[in-house]
């Protein structure tokens, strides 16, 4: 989760930052409760939340646990190409189990993320992959503890079997986190009293996390950017870089690395210090950085 010292890219003020805290941890926070957490009145924290997500650096959505979709294995793959790369990414996107494509500056210019249920739909998506046309190379990278994600809800057990109105319930949390109880009630044919105990219960089961997620180019981090590591076996290393602020994303790994991540900069020199970082730390060999071109295909909601 993005800390507030990087809010400062886009100059927001210490009343800002605390919002996007508050938010963060419980997207659904009532203004009222939200303004006495930080000092203001109620319209005054409305006003402010309104502006931070009209102004696209934040959105309040509801993310899923991975089980509610039938998602048991995540993985990433890196492409090889015998031609041009736009072929062979839309063609990776048209994939129900893919939820983002990039085209990146590394060796293999095509870097995708799997959703599957179990190892054996990975392994089919896999060879389906690999018999694309175009394809000359894959590169699979098995997660195997997400570390840092945004749209990882919970690492907690599902507790829950949602019903058709909950999995409705939950697409409408997906689009707007926020959205009322009476709004939801229209939808689903229940009283706003209902719809508010199923979200609730929704909620305190782990079915969905209702979150802010800051979006990095409205803070003035534009450039993204990728690595693998290894660690060395007494390596602490995972639990810093997780901390910082630039870093997207991070997961373990079985493959050709113990880890891999992405991070977020404002330029490609800022980028370029960030993989010096990574490689200053103790026990880390990093083995592999790219720099992300073009965004192709960046879904969640599968």
């Amino acid at each position: 989760m993005v800390e507030v010292s990087l809010l400062n890219a886009v100059e927001l003020d210490d009343t800002d930052a605390a919002i996007v805290r508050e938010l963060q941890a419980d997207g659904r926070l009532p203004f009222e409760s939200l303004a006495r957490r930080i000092g203001l009145s109620r319209a005054a924290a409305r006003l402010r939340v309104r502006r931070l997500l009209d102004s696209g650096i934040i959105r309040v959505v509801g993310v899923p646990h991975p089980a509610v979709r039938g998602v048991g294995v995540l993985a990433q793959v890196a492409l090889g190409v015998d031609e041009g790369t736009a072929p062979v990414g839309a063609a990776l996107a048209d994939l129900s189990s893919v939820t983002s494509v990039a085209v990146t500056t590394g060796r293999l210019p095509l870097v995708a993320e799997l959703r599957e249920r179990d190892l054996a739909g990975l392994t089919a998506t896999v060879d389906r992959i690999r018999n694309l046309p175009g394809v000359a190379e894959v590169d699979t990278l098995l997660y195997t503890r997400v570390l840092k994600d945004p749209y990882f809800a919970s690492s907690e057990p599902l507790q829950i079997d949602p019903d058709e109105t909950d999995l409705v319930l939950l697409g409408m949390l997906e689009r707007d986190g926020r959205l009322s109880f009476a709004e939801m009630a229209g939808h689903v044919g229940l009283s706003a009293g209902a719809v508010r105990s199923r979200v609730r219960r929704l909620l305190h089961k782990h079915a969905v996390q209702v979150t802010a997620l800051l979006n990095p180019g409205a803070l003035g981090l534009a450039r993204h950017g990728g690595f693998t590591l290894l660690l060395a076996e007494d390596s602490d290393a995972a639990k810093e870089i997780t901390t910082w602020e630039e870093t997207l994303f991070l997961t373990g790994c079985l493959g050709r690395a113990d880890l891999t991540g992405a991070v977020a900069a404002e330029s490609v020199p800022a980028l370029h210090a960030l993989f010096e970082r990574l490689r200053a730390l103790p026990g880390v060999r990093v083995t592999d950085t790219w720099l992300h071109l073009e965004r192709v295909e960046e879904r969640y909601d599968r």
